[in-house]
């Protein structure tokens, strides 16, 4: 991750390894992490079956917000690349029974791959 990117908050991969130890206790027993994108503090996390959005909160960084979504929760989804000018995209999904998307802020080059991933996974 660039030092731009760190500063802007904007996210970009990580590697799989330093995620799964971390996400041991939650996965389930046949649940692979297929790619991971970190947001200074917080986590992207793409799973054989599932995406999760990890918000680190307080200062400490102990208090750990887990948001699982299921692909097959999943209704829609769009990510908004940054322009000439621009340093970062947008990434929103939308979920079976709720109204507002989920956002994330994405680094230029991680809105390719964070969008390949949802299709490869979703269809």
């Amino acid at each position: 991750m660039g030092l731009l990117d760190t500063l802007m908050g904007n996210a970009s991969e990580v590697d799989i390894e330093e995620v799964r130890e971390q996400l041991e206790p939650v996965l389930g027993d046949a649940e692979n992490i297929t790619t991971a994108y970190r947001l200074i503090r917080d986590l992207i996390v793409f799973t054989s079956a599932r995406v999760i959005l990890i918000d680190k909160q307080g200062l400490s960084g102990r208090k750990v917000h887990y948001l699982s979504i299921p692909y097959k929760s999943i209704t829609q989804f769009s990510v908004e690349t940054a322009g000439h000018f621009d340093t970062d995209s947008e990434l929103r999904i939308w979920v079976s029974g709720q109204d507002e998307a989920q956002k994330v802020e994405l680094s230029k080059k991680a809105a390719t791959g964070v969008q390949k991933t949802l299709a490869n996974m979703m269809f």
